[in-house]
């Protein structure tokens, strides 16, 4: 054999599919998260109320619930190039039609159902594709590709403010529209399914080994594959859904009311809205840090301990009335919520195998939509019954203390 059929390539190729994972997360989750930026521009524009442009996101985000489980199967049967391609080519086309609407049910059609085609799957793809490219470093591997929605809300929703304000709003979707089709299509060309499509194994390595760590915290089965109805019929993914959940609901009614709270205490509307910017900042480290920490520890202290400590900063948020307190709340919560929601991530991949994680994956996911829709809900209705937030928070920390119990019992044998 040639001397250089035995060289190890300078980079392992799942590392360009995390990267490219990456770069697809950042604009297609960035563009979800910046609707909030266009959303005087359309009241403006069309003479709606608050409550129009808001059913908008409501719709759209309930029917990214619905394409992340079809797109999970797309995967499954098509690979991530192919459906990677058709999620840029939408969103492209969606943000371009949105541009030129001319009523709010246009923006309806454009909007909430074609971007959902979109960017509705996207979390199920890339975090898919990356599990079954590693093994050993699946953690880390997975906390990159999950920091992409954070990254993405922070690169692009300043990014479109700047656009609105030298450009108009119809110009900057143009110009979103053309840079979200453009680049996610092209990272979609590098994504491969597995790693055996080019006679590779996971982590570069030999075939793969029961990762030492996670066996001795009870979770990974070795390379064992479910189908999905397999998986269904477990304790285990049910376990999973519901810690998806619980988790969701408390960050989610965090995300809308701590805003709120925080100018209610007096602290002026700029500066409350620096704590979701520390949120989003300290997610991205989170998610990697205890991403990678997990691959040498294992997942299950790891997903225990992280959302225990989640409980325990809503608690301080219970009594944060001070700007310092809630900073400090929005960092220590940004990287807890990183991490407790990329072990759960991480663990799917290692209970059920990698075969069919995207519909797995993709259908486990509606838990965290569920929560998502219930949490700001909840937070909502106690505030106006009780005219205070503390009892908000207070559920808000009990769903994270649940979550750490409905994660206790999830073990490698199923």
């Amino acid at each position: 054999m040639a001397l250089e059929d035995n060289r190890k390539p300078l980079i392992f190729y799942g590392w360009v599919v995390t990267g490219a994972g990456l770069v697809i997360a950042i604009i297609g989750l960035g563009t979800r998260y910046s609707y909030g930026v266009f959303i005087k521009s359309l009241e403006a524009e069309f003479a709606v109320t608050r409550a129009s442009t808001s059913l908008i996101f409501s719709v759209y985000m309930l029917l990214c619930c619905v394409l992340a489980v079809l797109g999970g199967w797309a995967l499954d049967r098509y690979g991530p190039r192919k459906v990677g391609v058709a999620m840029g080519c939408f969103s492209g086309m969606a943000l371009l039609a949105t541009s030129q609407c001319t009523s709010m049910w246009q923006v309806f059609l454009s909007y909430s159902l074609l971007l959902s085609l979109g960017t509705g799957p996207i979390y199920t793809v890339v975090n898919s594709t990356a599990s079954r490219w590693f093994d050993k470093k699946r953690g880390l591997a997975v906390g990159i590709t999950t920091a992409g929605g954070g990254a993405g809300a922070i690169l692009i929703a300043p990014l479109a403010t700047y656009l609105i304000v030298s450009y108009g709003w119809r110009h900057s979707l143009i110009i979103l529209g053309i840079v979200a089709g453009v680049v996610m299509v092209a990272m979609s060309l590098l994504m491969i399914k597995d790693p055996a499509d080019m006679g590779l194994f996971p982590d570069g390595s030999g075939p793969v080994q029961s990762r030492t760590g996670s066996g001795e915290q009870g979770i990974g089965r070795g390379g064992d594959d479910f189908s999905f109805w397999q998986a269904f019929k477990t304790n285990q993914f049910w376990l999973l859904g519901a810690t998806w959940v619980f988790l969701s609901l408390s960050i989610h009614m965090v995300f809308v009311h701590v805003v709120p709270y925080a100018v209610d205490t007096g602290i002026s509307p700029m500066k409350a809205a620096v704590i979701l910017g520390l949120i989003g900042a300290s997610n991205i480290p989170g998610r990697i840090v205890v991403g990678q920490v997990s691959d040498a520890i294992g997942r299950k202290t790891l997903a225990v301990s992280t959302a225990f400590a989640q409980f325990g900063s809503l608690v301080w948020l219970m009594w944060a009335g001070d700007l310092w307190s809630l900073y400090v709340f929005g960092i220590v919560f940004g990287f807890l919520f990183g991490g407790s929601s990329t072990m759960v991530t991480v663990i799917i991949g290692d209970i059920f195998g990698t075969k069919n994680i995207g519909t797995i994956m993709g259908v486990l996911s509606g838990g965290w939509a569920i929560g998502a829709a219930v949490g700001p809900a909840i937070g909502g209705y106690i505030f106006d019954a009780s005219g205070s937030y503390f009892w908000a928070f207070g559920a808000g920390a009990a769903a994270s203390l649940i979550a750490t119990f409905t994660v206790v019992p999830i073990k490698r044998t199923v």
